[in-house]
């Protein structure tokens, strides 16, 4: 583990080129797989997207500022928090009996045009019939539970690292 903390710069541009090679697979199985991602999806992918960049500015040269380095470990846990409850909600949704889960809505597209943002988040947060289906999955779990797992280790390693007071490099 101390290894990890000596290559604190690598280990956050690993993670963040992880990031990235999660969202290309992600559009593989959208654009080759043909499954079209719910906009729950859409969400865990900003999420994830974001975190990568957080990552990737965690592991820029900081040297031996400790404030720099943390707030980049504070970046990497708000976002990383905040795709952990995206992909927490779309699991629980997924793991909702059919007759509780909820109607489907309109597509994120027309509520982008039609309502505004918060309105648009709301909705999308609270999740609909096209975020329960579950046509993909890899040892058990469903596409959000893996993100779900992905989203968690990276946040809490990127957040480590980073926090850590004797992590200079």
């Amino acid at each position: 583990m101390n290894a990890l903390f000596a290559h604190r710069r690598a280990v956050s541009l690993a993670a963040g080129l992880l990031c990235f090679a999660l969202l290309g697979y992600a559009y593989y199985a959208q654009f080759q797989l043909g499954l079209e991602p719910c906009p729950l999806c859409i969400f865990e992918r900003i999420a994830i997207f974001v975190l990568g960049i957080a990552l990737l500015l965690a592991a820029l040269p900081a040297g031996r500022q400790l404030v720099l380095r943390r707030i980049a470990a504070l970046l990497v846990l708000v976002v990383g928090l905040a795709g952990v409850g995206i992909a927490t909600r779309h699991v629980y949704i997924q793991s909702l009996p059919p007759g509780q889960v909820p109607v489907c809505g309109a597509t994120l597209d027309y509520m982008y045009e039609v309502f505004p943002l918060l309105d648009v988040l709301r909705k999308v947060l609270t999740g609909s019939g096209e975020c329960a289906k579950i046509d993909w999955t890899f040892l058990g779990l469903a596409m959000p539970a893996w993100v779900l797992i992905w989203v968690l280790v990276l946040t809490v390693l990127g957040f480590a690292i980073n926090w850590r007071r004797g992590a200079a490099t």
